[in-house]
């Protein structure tokens, strides 16, 4: 890494601290003018923006992208509309800088605890150009600035969004350096992100596990570590059988390249129905990649092939299937937390004590019971646009909304006090 590219990262993450100083003082009002004005302009500059991803779809095609990625890296004018109108949905969300809990001591002291912006927030992504304007809203609207490193493979979207994000605020009267790309600076630009102790006070990485493992082994700054998904769905022996249909075929099938995406059905030994899902799934394209009592009942099916140890650990992002028999819900809870990613996990059942044994058993950021793993989404649950699905335990866990990038100060006040 050369120094220039270390003094020009520090640079912009100094303009970026600026600016984090006047947008921690902004009204709610002033922050929902700027997201309006950032949705509209996505609107008007769509022919624009859905220009420059053509060229990246184009050069990811050409360098045999998979199709999940493909599918994450490509825009439409129905997915712009949805990106601008979660740009307004969160104007709608309350504002938690401000929010605060308090109480009165017996000396008279006044104490509370009020949420503030985390300051500069770095974000390190790839192949995701909706993420670029995801990550700066909820930094806008939560009182942060924002240094975005996008990746290569969406270079040419992400340029167009970014100087889109930055026009439409300073029109607004925000500092343009609130949204910053440090793409031009490629990989060292993304060391020297990592790197800027004292000038980033978050990294948040969000991509594959190889991206995320660099990001978290690299870092010289706090980092949340937003997981891969290697979700499970477990079928109980009393599962309804159109239920669990319905839901491992929206699990797997509905969107594949997305993280929340099921990865692994564990089937519980003698469920009558498995034929008929396997057949199901097998129908819509998706390979099975089956133990030997899952061969059995898959026997004849097009699309399916044995198990390794790997499969059970793979985040295929593709139309794959892991699938492996269990005798237990015990034996489910096992494998789950040998090869699960602590994402999701989500169990079918009609039985109160298996759903109870099953959310109280197993250790992950969200848990789904008669559900698909597709709702582990900051939109769905209802925080608008997310920056990530956190997998750790520390400060945020999964679905990262508006509250996660924002951290308390504890504000004492007195009249005169002094301490005996």
């Amino acid at each position: 890494m050369t120094q220039s590219t270390t003094e020009a990262i520090a640079a912009l993450a100094r303009s970026a601290r600026i600016a984090s100083r006047q947008l921690r003082s902004l009204s709610t009002a002033a922050k929902n003018e700027a997201l309006e004005a950032i949705a509209a302009a996505l609107t008007q500059r769509s022919g624009e923006i859905l220009a420059a991803n053509e060229k990246d779809v184009e050069r990811g095609r050409a360098s045999g992208m998979s199709a999940g990625l493909l599918d994450r890296l490509t825009l439409t004018e129905e997915r712009i509309d949805s990106i601008a109108q979660a740009c307004r949905d969160l104007t709608a969300l309350p504002d938690p800088v401000g929010q605060r809990t308090g109480y009165q001591l017996p000396n008279g002291l006044k104490v509370a605890q009020v949420r503030v912006p985390l300051g500069v927030i770095g974000m390190i992504y790839e192949a995701r150009p909706n993420v670029t304007v995801d990550a700066a809203t909820l930094a806008l609207k939560s009182g942060n600035a924002v240094l975005l490193r996008g990746g290569s493979a969406a270079k040419d979207s992400n340029e167009v969004l970014c100087a889109v994000m930055r026009e439409a605020i300073a029109g607004v009267g925000l500092p343009a350096d609130s949204i910053t790309s440090i793409d031009a600076y490629g990989r060292e630009g993304a060391q020297a992100l990592m790197e800027a102790r004292g000038l980033i006070d978050v990294l948040i990485p969000r991509g594959g596990r190889e991206l995320i493992d660099t990001v978290c082994t690299t870092a010289q700054v706090p980092v949340i570590e937003t997981g891969t998904g290697n979700c499970h769905v477990y079928l109980h022996a009393d599962a309804d059988p159109a239920d669990a249909q319905r839901i491992v075929l929206n699990a797997k099938t509905h969107r594949v390249g997305v993280c929340n995406a099921a990865e692994t059905l564990l089937l519980h030994a003698g469920f009558e129905p498995a034929r008929d899902i396997l057949q199901a799934l097998s129908k819509a394209g998706v390979t099975l990649h089956v133990d030997e009592r899952a061969a059995e009942i898959a026997r004849g099916l097009p699309g399916v092939t044995a198990a390794t140890e790997e499969d059970w650990a793979t985040e295929y992002l593709s139309l794959d299937l892991a699938v492996r028999v269990v005798d237990s819900l015990e034996e489910a809870l096992s494998h789950i937390s040998a090869y699960g990613s602590g994402h999701t996990e989500a169990i079918v059942t009609a039985s109160l004590d298996a759903r109870a044994a099953f959310t109280e058993g197993v250790d992950a950021a969200a848990v789904m019971v008669n559900a698909s793993t597709r709702f582990t989404d900051g939109g769905q649950l209802g925080l608008g646009a997310e920056i990530g699905i956190s997998t750790q335990k520390l400060h945020a866990r999964g679905p990262m909304g508006l509250s996660a990038l924002t951290t308390t100060t504890w504000l004492i006040e007195g009249e005169g006090h002094v301490r005996d």
